[in-house]
């Protein structure tokens, strides 16, 4: 027995090591910027918050394109889209409170207030800023919960829906991301604060990700440094634990929109039968399912996703 306080210091050594190596203090908004929001970024007030945003394409588009990206992501999600639509669409895509560039509510918000719908009524404040009467939405995940749940509380702001392996119904996932199950736990998003492995967001990406092989160093270098953004951390953690899952999922059968259900055939934290139960609830939906996709298509296979969404917009074949 005499190795085992060897051994306890040992390993004592080794967590002190592992702690010191995944260190990662807040960065405030300002010494991200240079990096993830060269123009065409702006960042534009809503009230008293300062929000993220990209706008391209046609001006005089009378039903832009507003694409709504999902937790931990951020409009970023949306590059590949965004370079065919804007070509004939205005394309509007912005960092939801809480991730991203834009950081956690504040100004006239209530703070830590993440629920389903205050995230609507953002998407319905912006637009409002933005002076546009109506939109086409679009959302990835929790992106596409909010988008159903804009159009559901303002069925005359929104003309039509894109939803991406969204959320907003009860279900069970087959596998959920190592950094989200972590982030509900209170200890552990405490210290999150001030420490994140950068291991951990590579593990989180790669399990959302159909083809593991897809995910670059560059891909995780983006969800990794935006995470450090002052106070998103501690944002990820209050929205995972305001989870209301089917909540609302009773205004699924009043939508009137065309919706148009994109899905991942490899989604394992959102599984594809999720979308078959909201084709069932949304009527007159259409869905296609992309086999060897995971949860975050667009971004996993943007050329090969945005074409139905093309289609399904009306939009002339590009030469």
């Amino acid at each position: 027995m005499k190795w085992l306080p060897r051994l306890l210091g040992a390993l004592l050594i080794l967590s002190a090591l592992v702690l010191a190596l995944s260190r990662a203090p807040e960065v405030p908004a300002e010494g991200l910027v240079a990096r993830w929001a060269p123009p065409p970024s702006d960042f534009i007030n809503v009230r008293g918050m300062v929000v993220h945003v990209r706008d391209e394409g046609p001006r005089n588009d009378p039903e832009p394109v507003v694409l709504l990206h999902g937790t931990s992501a951020s409009l970023h999600t949306w590059d590949g889209w965004t370079q065919v639509l804007k070509r004939q669409r205005r394309v509007i895509r912005f960092d939801l409170p809480g991730f991203g560039l834009t950081g956690p509510f504040a100004g006239e918000y209530t703070a830590d207030d993440y629920r389903g719908d205050t995230y609507a009524r953002f998407v319905l404040d912006l637009m409002d800023v933005l002076k546009l009467p109506r939109a086409v939405l679009g959302g990835n995940s929790l992106g596409g919960e909010i988008a159903w749940r804009t159009a559901s509380l303002a069925p005359e702001r929104v003309t039509k829906l894109v939803l991406v392996d969204a959320t907003g119904l009860e279900f069970t996932p087959e596998s959920v991301p190592l950094g989200f199950i972590l982030a509900r736990l209170p200890v552990f998003s405490t210290i999150s604060e001030s420490i994140l492995p950068r291991e951990l967001v590579a593990a989180s990406v790669v399990s959302v990700y159909g083809d593991p092989a897809k995910v670059t160093p560059e891909l995780v270098d983006r969800y990794y440094q935006l995470a450090l953004r002052e106070g998103n951390r501690r944002a990820l953690s209050q929205r995972l634990r305001q989870l209301e899952p089917g909540a609302a999922a009773d205004r699924l059968a009043l939508l009137k929109q065309p919706t148009l259900i994109l899905w991942g055939g490899r989604d394992r934290l959102v599984p594809p039968a999720v979308g078959v139960t909201l084709q069932q609830r949304i009527p007159g939906s259409q869905r296609q399912v992309f086999d060897q996709l995971g949860h975050v298509p667009q971004e996993e296979d943007p050329a090969a996703t945005v074409q139905p969404v093309q289609v399904f917009l009306g939009l002339p074949p590009l030469p």
